[in-house]
């Protein structure tokens, strides 16, 4: 490989970072190209992401995709939170 990047999102919420777990888990475990491979783990409240790629290309579609994923499931989270507040 040769590019690669390492993402540390810190979370305060326990709840919140094991549903994104939980949410990007089948994504990890089916890679979406064979250019590019993706690792999540977990340290604490953190999220680990490495994404490494055979060019830069691969390494920004890659991210691309998995950041959106992870700032679609907070949303959804959230809104889920909020609705559930109004309730």
């Amino acid at each position: 490989m040769n590019a690669a990047a390492y993402i540390r999102l810190q979370f305060t919420s326990e709840k919140q970072l094991s549903a994104l777990i939980n949410a990007l888990t089948p994504e990890i475990q089916k890679q979406i190209s064979n250019r590019s491979t993706v690792y999540l783990a977990r340290d604490a409240q953190v999220l680990l992401l490495s994404v490494e790629a055979q060019d830069t290309i691969a390494l920004r579609a890659a991210l691309n995709s998995y950041l959106r994923w992870i700032n679609s499931t907070l949303n959804v989270l959230e809104t889920l939170e909020d609705t559930l507040k109004k309730t």
